[in-house]
């Protein structure tokens, strides 16, 4: 699902600044509707695209030297790919990051000017760096002809955040940027990288997003700490052997307790149950079953809360105040934690009731006005021709 006027006040900005057509890549945001700090744990989770994304306007300029622009930050950074490293520019990094990656693999990339922006919120769960890794993935494979494929581009793009960014992501981000399907959801395994899609047509309800603005850096925050907890816990339960999480058995927890810490012991009983509740929201969703989903949404959030330790006050507080709403059928955060959005199964007629409730209610408690934005799915990334802008 494409925004044409989103994307044409990139295009202008190009053409202004650079007095040329650019070519147009975007790729969107990502919700999850279940299946949190599973990516990197070999799980099972259950990603969609969103109508928020990154546009991504560039040409090759035929000399040397990169100039890249980025309007939401209203500043631009030139490199060269001898220099480049020596960029501290936070943003930038992230492109920077993913031309270093085909760098390595041996690809040919050659001096561009660019333009871009984004709509996806920073900070709020909703991948605003993944889309902006694909959507320069996506551009830079297409125009170079570097041969990449779909799955190559999001690992590319992972690695990028991994190794230039310095966040220890797991694959789903950039993998539902890249292969979001309108209107569908799909489970992915990210240990196989194989996935299955799943209409997500949820009659007469909707799925809202309440962004607490409370920020964080996923670098700065515990998000590292979490992954080390559960490798900690996983090299001893293999006792010398290399297992992942599908090798254990939620019936032996109880086992699994005496040679744990109880903190790597609440992080793989999570771990294993939100597996769990993965696989149940595909039935549900093939079942049409919405107030079984939306319980499943509340498990996580629990679990989220209580075993994993990445919420917040102001999250749970939302998911709280959800709990006790009429037409709610389902609330939990979304996303690294610590801040960021909870997504919120509702019926569509009492969302607007319910963004001015939450709202009201919420400013009272910590004094900030959340942000709300109804969800609609959308296309992964894909190249944006300029006649249809």
């Amino acid at each position: 699902m494409n925004t044409p006027n989103y994307s044409l006040k990139a295009v202008e900005e190009f053409q202004s600044r650079f007095q040329k057509k650019p070519q147009v890549y975007r790729s969107p945001g990502r919700i999850n509707l279940i299946g949190e700090h599973i990516d990197y744990n070999n799980g099972w989770v259950m990603p969609a695209g969103i109508d928020k994304e990154t546009t991504f306007c560039f040409l090759e300029n035929g000399n040397d030297t990169f100039r890249i622009y980025s309007i939401n930050q209203q500043e631009q950074v030139s490199f060269t790919l001898e220099n480049y490293s020596s960029i501290t520019t936070s943003w930038a990094k992230f492109i920077i990051g993913v031309i270093d990656e085909f760098l390595k693999k041996g690809a040919k990339i050659s001096a561009f000017d660019a333009v871009l922006e984004g709509n996806v919120p920073f900070g709020s769960g909703l991948s605003s760096s993944a889309s902006l890794e694909c959507a320069v993935a996506f551009g830079l494979n297409d125009q170079f002809d570097l041969g990449f494929s779909r799955v190559e581009l999001a690992q590319l793009a992972q690695a990028a955040e991994n190794n230039y960014v310095g966040v220890n992501c797991g694959i789903m981000d950039q993998f539902a940027s890249v292969f979001s399907k309108e209107n569908h959801v799909f489970k992915l395994d990210c240990d196989t990288l194989t996935f299955e899609y799943f209409p997500c047509d949820l009659g007469q309800y909707t799925l809202v997003l309440a962004n607490s603005l409370v920020h964080h850096s996923l670098a700065d925050s515990e998000y590292n700490t979490r992954r080390m907890e559960c490798e900690s816990a996983l090299q001893k339960l293999g006792n010398g052997k290399k297992i992942n999480f599908r090798d254990l058995k939620k019936a032996e927890l109880e086992e699994y307790r005496k040679h744990l810490t109880s903190i790597e012991f609440n992080r793989i009983q999570f771990v294993l149950e939100e597996i769990d509740r993965v696989h149940e929201a595909a039935k549900a969703l093939q079942n049409q079953d919405f107030e079984h989903l939306g319980q499943l949404l509340y498990g996580s959030h629990d679990g989220l809360q209580y075993l994993y330790e990445v919420s917040c006050p102001e999250l749970d507080f939302m998911v709280d105040f959800a709990r006790g709403y009429e037409g709610i059928l389902g609330s939990r955060m979304m996303g690294g934690g610590f801040g960021g959005c909870t997504i919120n199964l509702i019926e569509e007629s009492l969302s607007e009731k319910f963004m001015d409730q939450l709202s009201k209610a919420y400013q009272a408690q910590f004094g900030i006005k959340p942000e709300f934005y109804p969800v609609k799915i959308g296309e992964g990334s894909s190249k944006v021709e300029l006649e249809s802008l």
